[in-house]
């Protein structure tokens, strides 16, 4: 191992030191976890799982905690622009030397246990919010829930958003199966949040079996809330359930549940940004369940519309654009440069030939198209995590001709 300085220098190390990029377990991820925290973690913890909706849910969380003088920590998966987006202390993301230095932590700890780039960022989270003597964790869960490297840590509540069909090659191919795996973050006696108004049956057999405090969120939340979308509705109710769940420890009053549900903002989610004159909507929805939801929300507003679009070929693609081809008049399809992307042939191939698109060259190809287009007056950008991350990168430095 050569002399890892940098924190892309440590990146680079973890994406090739497990010989596999997930490999769903906790069995070494635990053994490391117990060596670096023998007596456990001091903070309490909120877990969030679920196929759509945990990103939302946990900023609700963060902004309401954000009005208190709680100490609060928020670690979520993937980052769009920049790792340190993780780790969030109090609304500050953690520093390449905090990082690092977690890191190095790790490593030394280890021995011959390898682990994945997802494990090594739990770990590292949980040192650095140790370190910072946070109140409370909000920690998202990366994939599935039972057997994802965040549920090496017991929580004081649980909360499962929603379910639907996505990475079946690791969680099964029916609501149940996955439902299943979402529902191992609960815990024995310990409160749980569902926020799907339709579970599968998995969810309420597991929590039985366990004995685990289950609770489904009944109504909406129907106050002022930052982030657009009915759907945004359900995570704050949940966000706001969840607090109160924690009211003995954590007191949190009526007008900072209020003000820090209203707060809110997450990049990403039905983002606005005016560009050019051109209503340009940033969206991460990457399956088909969040596509309907983004589908709805545009069909609020009649508006001839231009999607620049890409997926990751283990996704249900041809169903994530049968959610919203009704939307779109025009496609402008992408390349990403990840390894799990979808070729432009194999995407171009889920399209039938009344629909109009156009491959591009790269994403800013795909930008100038959409910006100088006279006929189309909105833009979507859509797809995946990687497909924001890059339209972000080149639009950013319109910032400041542009309106929230």
């Amino acid at each position: 191992m050569g002399r890892l300085n940098t924190l892309d220098d440590w990146l680079n190390f973890q994406k090739n030191l497990h010989f596999k990029k997930i490999d769903l377990g906790l069995e070494r991820v635990t053994k490391v976890y117990q060596k670096l925290f023998p007596k456990g973690i001091s903070f309490k913890v909120i877990t969030v799982a679920g196929t759509n909706g945990k990103g939302s849910t946990a900023a609700f969380i963060n902004g309401i905690y954000q009005q208190s003088n709680f100490k609060v920590a928020k670690f979520s998966s993937p980052h769009i622009l920049k790792y340190n987006e993780r780790f969030v202390i109090n609304d500050a993301q953690a520093t390449d030397e905090q990082i690092c230095s977690a890191f190095n932590k790790i490593e030394q700890i280890r021995g011959k246990t390898t682990l994945t780039y997802f494990e090594f960022s739990t770990l590292a989270a949980l040192i650095i919010f140790e370190l910072e003597k946070v109140n409370i964790a909000i920690l998202e869960v990366g994939l599935g829930g039972r057997l994802d490297s965040v549920n090496i840590v017991d929580n004081d509540v649980s909360i499962i958003t929603n379910i639907d069909i996505d990475h079946v090659d690791y969680l099964g191919d029916t609501r149940e199966l996955i439902g299943f795996e979402k529902a191992g973050i609960m815990r024995k006696n310990i409160p749980c949040i569902c926020a799907d108004i339709n579970p599968p049956a998995s969810i309420s057999q597991y929590a039985h079996q366990i004995k685990a405090q289950l609770e489904f969120v009944k109504q909406r939340y129907t106050g002022s809330i930052g982030l657009i979308g009915k759907h945004q509705q359900q995570n704050a109710a949940t966000a706001i359930l969840t607090v109160q769940k924690l009211h003995k420890t954590l007191p949190i009053s009526t007008i900072e549940i209020e003000t820090g549900i209203k707060c809110t903002q997450l990049d990403a989610r039905f983002q606005i940004k005016i560009i050019n004159n051109k209503t340009v909507i940033f969206d991460v929805a990457h399956n088909a369940a969040a596509v309907k939801v983004l589908s709805a929300e545009l069909a609020k507003q009649k508006c001839s519309t231009i999607a620049i679009f890409s997926a990751l070929e283990d996704k249900n693609i041809g169903l994530m654009i049968n959610k919203i081809s009704v939307i779109i008049d025009q496609w402008l399809l992408v390349p990403l440069n990840v390894s799990r992307a979808i070729g432009m042939k194999a995407l171009s191939n889920q399209f039938d030939l009344t629909q109009n698109i156009r491959v591009c060259d790269n994403m800013q190809d795909a930008i100038n198209q959409g910006l100088n287009d006279n006929q189309h007056q909105r833009i979507v950008i859509f797809g995946s995590f990687h497909v924001i991350a890059d339209a972000l990168k080149i639009l950013t430095p319109f910032k400041k001709n542009e309106e929230e």
